[in-house]
């Protein structure tokens, strides 16, 4: 099946109709010429809105830790978010959204990364994308995960969820800005120098 076939088939999906608070809507950015790829929980609310990966403040400093604008971000297709589910799995009364449906990733992950023969870096943020990706990394914490982050390169790189409320975890983790975010953008930048 050809991409542009597979993202249509994704856009129609309603698999999970009736159990999200709202319609389904997919969000996923690929093209066939993705090097980058973004794996991250599920949109958001206003990502849910909007129709772009993240559009909101999570996007911001996501966008800061690769070293690309805005523009650079949605306007080149060697960046591409494929989130472990598609759509916004809804709001937790208790905080925070509720954890991406594994039905998603079962039904069109294996498809899709077939369809994306470029991609050189995938970027697992999250918990729910390394334990996806990362079995040996399963029953260690997302930070004891990300911490050893040199283990998974050059393919891959744990990394914690931009999200506003992550922002005490970086404040008690100062190396990754310190270490991964550098290599991070070198690696970015080398990838759309190429």
């Amino acid at each position: 099946m050809a991409l542009d076939a597979l993202l249509a088939d994704i856009a129609d999906c309603r698999a999970c109709a009736g159990e999200l608070p709202h319609a389904p809507r997919p969000v996923v950015r690929v093209f066939p010429e993705t090097r980058l790829l973004i794996c991250g929980q599920a949109p958001g609310r206003r990502v849910h809105e909007s129709g772009l990966p993240f559009d909101d403040r999570s996007g911001d400093r996501l966008r800061d830790w690769l070293g690309v604008d805005r523009d650079t971000f949605y306007g080149d297709h060697r960046i591409g978010v494929a989130a472990m589910a598609f759509c916004f799995p809804g709001t937790n009364p208790k905080g925070g959204d509720y954890p991406p449906p594994k039905r998603c990733a079962e039904l069109w992950r294996p498809k899709l990364l077939d369809q994306l023969p470029n991609v050189e870096l995938t970027l697992l943020v999250g918990a729910y994308a390394q334990r996806w990706k990362l079995p040996e990394a399963n029953g260690r914490s997302m930070t004891e995960t990300v911490a050893h982050w040199r283990d998974y390169t050059p393919g891959f790189i744990p990394m914690p969820h931009p999200s506003w409320r992550n922002t005490a975890w970086l404040k008690r983790n100062p190396w990754f800005e310190d270490e991964v975010v550098p290599y991070l953008r070198l690696r970015v930048a080398e990838m759309l120098a190429a």
